[in-house]
């Protein structure tokens, strides 16, 4: 029957999607519209009312709920909204989505808590006094959610999806649990712009909390053509369908349900008409005509007074004042019909006879499913403890239990899981919502002065993504006749030239992607028309399941394609090189994952270095990156930081120990862990994951800094902190003293070195004062200024050591006249080159010079040398002409002392003189035979060599 009183009707807002709200004293009415405005409408005011609107939303309103002293707003510009109650004074931000629209906000019966549901894929319940205590509701709807309601008791939520389920979330206990998923009873609608996704499917909860309310669509006979509507009543205790409220002479689609404060009627809208029926006889009482040519989008009792008002698709808030006449059961106290049903009890199962345990396959399902081997790894990949290894099964007999290793599979750094996709790294973080259709990618960085945050919809659905310093790198996986593409967006040129694709041949998948490069010399918020600075757009690096690594430049070039030797397993891009991680065999059964890093040069593709990766038994590998020096870094599930030392070095690398994270102070007593997302040479940043949370939620939480130190031993409080820091900034030093070339030094080195000779200095003092001359000589040596060792050795002379001052000034005189530290250093670079320069070969028929002579001392033969002595044979004459030698001096003129006195050519004398004698004896006796000359009797023996 028809309602005798009137509603009153104001245009509120702009045709389409309007939404409503009472506050919780019901004197206010928000309303909510595509127009961007929410207003502010009180009830005991007519329709001549000005009402007041808050302006701040960017884009169209859905939702608005009143909370305990405040009031919220949702819409498509994906933020939730506080206001003062009553009132358009903007009180705040409450939470963000990911670039999408949200969809409905829910306010628990206390007012103090509210639950946020959005195009994601999960639900957020938000504490209004602590906005950051954020519990999220995932992993079980697979579209978006439309709607969201809370049980009276405040226990229960209800979250109804776009794939036609009803989903009661149990939230008694610290974790939430799922309490049962309903199907098949609201209406499945996937398109977020046709008229049916606005419309009510909310699970409608009775005040006595026994049964809810849902719209559900039915077919009639088949005679007729048009839907029929049924009002379908779920039970609490068994979540099954108990009775509808059905009448045979209306025809349509329900849009929209509300139940009075105290539950005894239920409003309805269907065909242009507002429907009031009775909960207790479920037939239709009251009618009320709606706005032509429109439908009701939402409906509500105030929980004060007899009003009932609804919006619809041409933007008009109708108020019905007095909806229940005057003799029938008021709609807000509690009367005997709202309360008649009681609480019912769930009984408790009986314990079995004799103690028997329940059978685990009396389902007639396989007791360890479908992933028993998983299953049986037990507490991760750690090995068994030798008592454990056999287990006790129902029948009695033993069961050996093997442990199996699982492999690692392959991975995106800093990237999260596809329902709350979020990579993050240094450059910034991408969010990826799924809506069904398409994804939302909102891409975000760190600094906002550089490069410019947007958010684009993508229609190819990626699900790997990759921030460079040069761009942000995407990839989908193939999809029927499809196939896997990477799409490259180059920061600065974010018009359609700028991007590339890049399409793998069918039947192959991407499984990681990296986008390296230079940093930027400028900002790249502004668009370039010659697509960038002269560094270029970066390198592109990316893995396919045919095991190989394609190398493509920022234009998109193809450069080389390389072979993976195993299994990729994950990999990170600095500046000048892509360290590639890869299992070249399989794991061991005591827990290894046999992981290998491989460094390759965007250059020339040459392996820089290869080195396996110092991963724990029973441990994974959950990050790789780079330092703000280039350097690579690893984090392992064992809370261990390593950073690759020397790697500028060819194949000469090592994994440093940086940092054990199970040994920082806020960990001690705490039950959480760390989510990497970079390593500088004095913090670690990254994201705090409290309990068995494995990576970040929602909202994104903020990035930590956690100071680095060295997992040293030593627990000295005044030399340990010294030591540390020494040794942390002599490895930073290195690294950048391998990036100087042929230069000899710079002046940030130079200064890190005076600070780094400050501290030797004070662990010097310190060691003069207990008198360890050794630790001193040490220290000393590691000192790299001339004025350095002279302070030191001062310090050896204030406290009287006089052996070890003499000892400082020797080593400072060494140093003076050799080589310093840092040529030393510059010396073993260039060492370095040389001995890994490529071998030098000539072109094949080049060369016509005769082969090079090869000398072989050792080969030698001996051979005879005759020697000439004077007493040889052949040396008679000789000795006769020194024979008479005497005589011709006999008449050689004297001195008056009697002295001879040197004749000018005494000098000569002897050679003369066998020359003579010589001469002589071949004019006078030319016809005396001279017999040939004999071997000498002395032998001379060198080594290889016999001479006679």
């Amino acid at each position: 029957m028809a309602s005798t009183s009137k509603a009153i009707s104001n245009s509120a807002h702009q045709q389409g999607q309007t939404c409503i709200a009472f506050s919780r004293d019901g004197k206010i009415a928000y309303t909510g519209g595509l127009d961007t405005l929410v207003r502010i409408w009180h009830t005991d005011q007519g329709e001549d009312q000005e009402p007041e609107a808050a302006y701040e939303a960017d884009e169209g309103i859905t939702t608005v709920a009143a909370a305990e002293g405040c009031w919220l707003s949702g819409g498509h510009d994906s933020d939730v909204r506080k206001y003062i109650p009553g009132k358009a004074q903007f009180n705040g931000l409450v939470t963000s989505a990911a670039g999408v629209p949200i969809r409905c906000l829910a306010v628990d019966p206390s007012g103090k808590r509210v639950a946020v549901a959005s195009d994601e894929l999960s639900v957020k319940i938000i504490d209004l006094d602590e906005i950051t205590n954020v519990v999220v509701l995932k992993g079980v709807h697979k579209k978006r959610i439309r709607k969201t309601t809370w049980h009276p008791s405040g226990t229960i939520l209800t979250t109804s999806s776009s794939d036609g389920t009803i989903v009661a979330w149990n939230l008694s206990d610290a974790e939430a649990k799922i309490e049962n998923v309903i199907d098949g009873i609201i209406p499945e609608v996937v398109d977020p712009e046709s008229p049916e996704f606005m419309h009510d499917c909310s699970a409608v909860w009775h005040p006595s909390g026994q049964y809810f309310f849902a719209a559900s669509r039915t077919r009639g006979n088949h005679t007729l053509t048009h839907d029929r509507i049924e009002i379908v009543m779920i039970s609490r205790s068994t979540w099954t369908k108990t009775s509808s409220l059905f009448d045979p002479n209306i025809v349509g689609v329900t849009t929209a349900l509300a139940l009075s404060a105290n539950g005894v009627y239920l409003a309805s809208a269907c065909n242009q008409e507002i429907l009031v029926w009775s909960v207790l006889t479920k037939r239709v009482l009251w009618k009320h005509p709606g706005t032509p040519n429109a439908f009701t989008i939402q409906i509500a009792f105030s929980p004060t007074e007899n009003l009932l008002a609804w919006t619809d698709t041409e933007g008009v808030l109708s108020r019905w004042r007095d909806a229940i006449p005057a003799g029938s059961p008021d709609p807000v106290r509690q009367t005997a019909a709202s309360s008649a049903q009681g609480t019912t009890t769930k009984r408790k199962s009986t314990r079995p006879l004799w103690g028997e345990e329940p059978d685990a396959g009396a389902e007639g399902g396989d007791p360890y499913g479908d992933d028993w081997i998983i299953d049986d790894l037990g507490d991760g990949m750690e090995d068994e403890p030798e008592g454990a290894k056999a287990t006790r099964s129902g029948d009695g007999f033993v069961k050996e239990m093997v442990s199996i290793t699982k492999a690692q599979p392959a991975f995106q750094p800093g990237s999260t899981p596809m329902e709350n996709k979020k990579p993050y790294n240094m450059v910034g973080v991408i969010e990826v919502t799924d809506q069904d259709t398409h994804h939302i990618v909102n891409v975000e960085f760190h600094d906002r002065s550089t490069r410019k945050g947007y958010h684009f919809t993508d229609h190819f659905k990626y699900d790997l993504g990759s921030l460079g310093e040069r761009g942000a790198l995407f990839a989908c996986p193939p999809e029927l006749d499809h196939s896997a593409q990477v799409i490259y967006k180059p920061y600065g040129t974010w018009s359609t030239q700028g991007d590339w694709t890049y399409a793998l041949p069918k039947g192959q998948r991407v499984l990681g992607i990296v986008a390296g490069g230079e940093k930027p010399m400028r900002s790249l918020r502004d668009p370039s028309s010659s697509g960038g600075d002269i560094q270029g757009q970066g390198n592109i690096v990316i893995a396919t399941s045919s095991g190989d690594l394609t190398f493509l430049s920022g234009s998109g070039m193809e450069r080389i394609v390389l072979g993976v030797e195993g299994e990729y397993v994950t990999m990170a891009a600095a500046e000048e090189y892509v360290i590639v991680v890869h299992r070249p065999g399989a794991t061991t059964i005591d827990g290894s994952q046999s992981l290998v890093a491989t460094l390759i040069s965007f250059e020339d593709f040459q392996v820089l270095q290869e080195k396996p990766l110092p991963i724990p038994k029973g441990h994974t590998l959950k990050w790789i990156g780079t330092t703000d020096e280039g350097a690579p870094a690893i984090y392992d599930s064992a809370g261990y930081m390593h950073l690759m030392i020397h790697y500028r070095r060819p194949n000469r690398a090592a994994w440093a120990r940086l940092m054990d994270t199970n040994l920082l102070e806020r960990k001690q007593g705490k039950d959480e862990s760390y989510w990497p997302v970079g390593l500088s040479q004095d913090t670690f940043m990254c994201l705090i994951l409290k309990g068995r949370q494995e990576h970040p939620g929602f909202p994104r939480p903020l990035i930590q800094e956690l100071p680095v130190r060295l997992p040293f031993c030593n627990q000295d409080p005044v030399d340990s902190p010294i030591e540390e820091r020494i040794a942390r900034e002599r490895i930073h030093i290195n690294l950048a003293r391998d990036a100087l070339g042929d230069e000899l030094t710079s002046p940030d080195i130079d200064k890190r070195e005076v600070e780094l000779d400050k501290l030797l200095i004070k662990l010097i003092q310190v060691a003069c004062k207990a008198d360890k001359a050794p630790r001193v000589i040490e220290l000393v040596k590691r000192l790299h200024f001339p004025n350095s060792i002279a302070a030191a050795s001062q310090l050896a002379g204030f406290y009287r050591l006089v052996g070890l001052q003499e000892k400082i000034e020797a080593i400072k005189l060494w140093r003076e006249q050799n080589a310093t530290p840092a040529e030393e250093a510059r010396e073993a670079r260039q060492g370095f080159a040389y001995e890994d320069a490529p071998l030098a070969r000539l072109k094949p028929f080049q060369n016509f010079n005769p082969p090079p002579k090869v000398d072989r001392p050792g080969l030698t033969r001996s051979s005879g040398i005759v020697e000439q002595t004077e007493f040889t044979a052949s040396s008679i004459a000789i000795r006769a002409g020194r024979s008479r030698a005497p005589q011709a001096s006999a008449s050689r003129s004297t001195s008056p002392e009697g002295k001879r006195k040197r004749d000018d050519n005494d000098d000569d004398f002897s050679c003369n003189a066998i020359d003579v004698e010589v001469k002589r004896r071949a004019i006078g006796e030319s016809d005396v035979a001279v017999p040939s000359p004999k071997p000498s009797a002395c032998i001379i023996v060198h080594p290889g060599v016999l001479k006679f």
